[in-house]
């Protein structure tokens, strides 16, 4: 299949940052008679850094799933600059998925592949791009996510953070112009989420890249969210949206204040909970009788 890397990938005009990248509407999701999202109204401009966040199992994965295409919606739409991801067919909508790039929480990449090869995958699968400069491309991109020099590694000799570092290279391999990441500090020490909130930044402001990204690493979301989008399980939707520091220090909504102040429902505000009411160990004293059992009769 014949693929030339350009300026418009999603459909969007050179110098148009303003009119929204990725619009969902009325979206509603769910399996079988499980609903877990409905109503979801939002959009992604281009340059952003939007970060969708809320508790265990508000919907942000399933949301994301949605947006990239992988799961079919119960009803609304997912527009990539108009263009409908679901409705789309053909030609029309393999445009549209190269358009955009995905990371995995665990990376996704093959074991039995080299670092370079995972990176050389979609080259080689989606364009006609000849060999000395589908890995000029692929070097590239490695280069600019600080894993030169690690092409013929295998996955299994990397550690976690540069397996994130790989997937990012490969997710942007084909110049899309969004980016969708999944939990990329998940299993990270602090250190190393830092560095790559600090990549996944320097990405967004030096290319211009708009980033989709599913976290609850709160450190994450004030180092890299131009705005986030927030999640309720009970509300099955949106609860807020904005700048995360906004929501931190001036949001009423019980929800969003306990997420951001890391506080346990059904307590005030502030207030610091109670240590356990637990009783001290005090072991009996050992019986020295156990200890030195007399001697058996002969």
């Amino acid at each position: 299949m014949s693929f030339t890397i350009d300026a418009t990938a999603c459909g969007v005009e050179a110098g148009d940052r303003h009119a929204p990248l990725i619009q969902v509407r009325a979206l509603k999701a769910g399996y079988g008679e499980r609903i877990i999202l409905q109503n979801v109204d939002l959009d992604v401009f281009p340059g952003e850094v939007l970060i969708l966040l809320g508790g265990s199992g508000c919907g942000k994965s399933t949301l994301l799933k949605q947006m990239i295409g992988l799961e079919q919606p119960l009803s609304g739409s997912v527009l990539i600059n108009d263009r409908d991801v679901h409705a789309a067919r053909g030609a029309e909508r393999t445009r549209i998925l190269h358009g955009f790039g995905v990371s995995y929480q665990t990376g996704a990449l093959f074991g039995s592949l080299s670092v370079l090869d995972n990176v050389l995958l979609p080259l080689e699968e989606c364009t006609d791009l000849p060999k000395p400069l589908r890995l000029r491309v692929a070097r590239m991109k490695l280069a600019q996510v600080g894993l030169a020099g690690f092409e013929d590694h295998a996955p299994s000799e990397l550690s976690g953070g540069m397996v994130k570092r790989a997937a990012i290279a490969r997710a942007m391999v084909l110049d899309p112009c969004v980016l969708f990441l999944d939990e990329p500090s998940a299993g990270l020490d602090p250190v190393t989420s830092a560095e790559l909130d600090a990549l996944i930044l320097d990405l967004a402001r030096s290319l211009g890249m708009t980033f989709v990204i599913v976290t609850h690493e709160l450190a994450s979301v004030f180092a890299i969210a131009d705005r986030v989008i927030m999640l309720d399980k009970s509300r099955q939707g949106i609860v807020a949206q904005g700048d995360p520091r906004t929501l931190r220090d001036h949001s009423t909504d019980p929800m969003v204040h306990d997420f951001f102040h890391r506080h346990v429902s059904g307590r005030g505000k502030g207030e610091i909970p109670e240590p356990l009411n637990r009783e001290p160990l005090n072991p009996e004293p050992l019986n020295s009788e156990a200890l030195n059992p007399e001697p058996l009769s002969p």
